[in-house]
């Protein structure tokens, strides 16, 4: 998993991280909204590729990148959601 390259990009409100496979495309999509928030709408990873901490890999990079911006995360997503549950270390970052 280590040579694996997230890609982030951002046009305007919406935003996705994304890693590219042989099969396809994983990708976690999000919104930015007002209040310094970005809201976590989907992760779906490639086929192939799941159970190998793909949704994971991005999901610590929108982590990390909101704690850059001084932003809180909301999640719509329930593979997000389940993740905060099992990583409570996590909380800082995110709002109800």
């Amino acid at each position: 998993m280590s040579d694996l390259r997230v890609m982030h990009d951002e046009n305007g409100t919406k935003g996705r991280y994304t890693v590219v496979h042989s099969t396809g495309e994983s990708v976690l999509t999000y919104e930015l909204v007002p209040e310094k928030r970005l809201v976590a709408e989907h992760t779906q990873v490639a086929r192939g590729y799941e159970g190998d901490e793909i949704g994971l890999l991005m999901l610590r990079e929108l982590i990390a990148d909101a704690r850059n911006r001084g932003l809180q995360i909301t999640s719509l997503c329930p593979f997000v959601s389940a993740q905060l549950r099992v990583h409570p270390e996590w909380a800082d970052v995110f709002s109800a």
